[in-house]
C-alpha cells in the first residue's frame, strides 16, 4: 500500500486499474473511502490560522476537556484520522479524555478490532451502545460518563488542525455561557484534500430547518470593522448565552451529500419527526411557516409525542421568542408568516346521521 511520512502532505492518485474499485466502493461512506485507506491516519494538513493566530496567548489555567465522537458504521481510515488529529494537535494536560460513542454500529471491524487498536491510547474510551440512540441521545449517553470540565463535540469523519483546541477553550474560561465553536473547513469528499474556507462564515438554517454555512454579508463586515481573526459572536437562539466561531480554532470536516447509514425507523420518523419537535417547542407562531415547508408531516400525521419537559425547561430558562432572534440575530432569513396549524388534530361528529371530519393544517399565506 502507497505510504508516505506524514509531513509530506502529498496526496495520492488512484491507479487506472483500480479506478472501479474505487468507484465501488464510494457508497461505504459517500466519499472516497478507497483515497482514504491509502493516506496515512496522522497526515499532515496545512496551518489555515488567519496571520496572528499563532501569536495569540491564552490563561495557563484553562480547563480540561472530554472530547465525545459518535459513529455509526464510520469508515475505519476516517474514524483513525479523526482520533489521530486530536492526539496530535491538542495539548496533551487539556485533554482528560476521548470517549468514542459506537451508536450500535453494524461493522465487525468497529467492534474488538476497534477496542484493541484504541488500547494503545489510555486516554481514548470506547463506548458501545447496546442499541440506536441516535446522535444526540449517543452524545448524551457519553456526556453523562465524561471527567473534564468542558464538553467537546466533533463528528467522526474531521481532522482538527494546529492549535484547534486552545482558543476554545480559552472562551469558555472566561464565560461558562459561551458556546465556542471552530471555523469547520472542508476535507474534499473526491480527493481527500484539505481546503480552507473564508473567515468569515456563520451557521444559518433555511427552511425546513436544513442547516449550512453561509459568508457574512460584506456591509456587515465593512460596517462591524470585522477582521480576520476577530470572534463572531451570536446569541444561543433566545436562552441567554453566545455562540462564538472562533477563526483561530479550524476543523476539517468531510461533508457528504447524503448518509451511509440507514435510520432506525424511516426518514420521517427519526429526523423529520425531530425537526418538528423543535418547531413545536421553539418556534411559536412561525411553526407554521416550518410545516408550511415540510407540508407533507401534516399529511401524515406525524405523532411528535410528548414535549411537555422540554416547554417547561424553555419557560424555566426564561428564553426570548423565536421572533427577538429573528430580529437581532437572523434578520436576513425571509420568514413570512404562513397559516398551516402544526400537525393535525381531528375529531369526529355526529351530525343528522353523518360524520363531519375536522381536520387543522391548512397551508396558506398570511400576509
Amino acid at each position: 500500500m502507497q505510504r508516505w511520512p506524514p509531513e509530506t502532505p502529498r496526496l495520492p492518485g488512484i491507479p487506472e486499474d483500480k479506478q472501479e474499485e474505487a468507484k465501488s466502493r464510494w457508497k461505504e461512506g459517500n466519499f472516497n473511502v478507497y483515497l482514504s485507506d491509502l493516506i496515512p491516519v496522522d497526515r499532515a494538513v496545512a496551518d489555515t490560522r488567519p496571520a496572528g493566530c499563532s501569536e495569540q496567548r491564552v490563561h495557563d489555567d484553562l480547563p480540561t476537556t472530554t472530547i465525545i465522537m459518535c459513529f455509526v458504521d464510520e469508515v475505519w481510515s476516517t474514524l483513525l484520522r479523526s482520533v489521530h488529529s486530536i492526539l496530535s494537535r491538542s495539548p496533551p494536560h487539556l485533554v482528560e479524555e476521548i470517549i468514542l460513542v459506537d451508536d450500535f454500529s453494524t461493522k465487525e471491524y468497529l467492534k474488538e478490532k476497534l477496542d484493541t487498536y484504541m488500547s494503545q491510547f489510555p486516554k481514548v474510551k470506547i463506548l458501545h451502545l447496546k442499541e440506536r440512540h441516535g446522535l444526540i441521545r449517543a452524545r448524551l449517553a457519553g456526556a453523562q460518563v465524561a471527567k473534564g470540565d468542558v464538553l467537546t463535540f466533533l463528528d467522526s469523519h474531521v481532522e482538527c488542525n494546529v492549535g484547534w483546541l486552545e482558543p476554545l477553550l480559552e472562551r469558555v474560561r472566561l464565560s461558562r455561557a459561551k458556546v465556542a465553536c471552530p471555523v469547520i473547513e472542508v476535507i474534499s469528499d473526491k480527493d481527500m484534500s484539505y481546503m480552507t474556507v473564508d473567515n468569515f462564515q456563520r451557521g444559518i438554517f433555511t427552511w425546513p430547518m436544513n442547516f449550512g454555512w453561509r459568508q457574512i454579508p460584506q456591509e456587515v463586515i465593512e460596517k462591524n470593522k470585522i477582521k480576520e481573526t476577530d470572534i463572531i459572536r451570536c446569541p444561543v437562539w433566545m436562552c441567554g448565552g453566545e455562540i462564538e466561531i472562533i477563526p483561530c480554532s479550524r476543523v476539517g470536516h468531510i461533508f457528504r451529500n447524503d448518509n451511509p447509514y440507514s435510520f432506525p425507523k424511516d426518514r420521517i420518523r427519526t429526523v423529520e419527526r425531530n425537526l418538528a419537535r423543535v418547531a413545536e417547542v421553539w418556534l411559536d407562531e412561525y411553526k407554521e411557516l416550518f410545516y408550511g415547508h415540510a407540508y407533507h408531516l401534516v399529511l401524515r400525521r406525524l405523532d411528535v409525542g410528548d414535549l411537555t419537559q422540554q416547554i417547561a425547561l424553555r419557560k424555566k430558562l426564561q428564553c426570548r421568542s423565536f421572533r427577538w432572534y429573528l430580529e437581532n440575530v437572523y434578520p436576513d432569513l425571509e420568514a413570512p408568516l404562513v397559516k398551516a396549524s402544526g400537525l393535525p388534530q381531528e375529531r369526529l361528529s355526529q351530525r343528522g346521521g353523518g360524520q363531519d371530519l375536522v381536520t387543522t393544517g391548512l397551508a396558506r399565506l398570511r400576509h
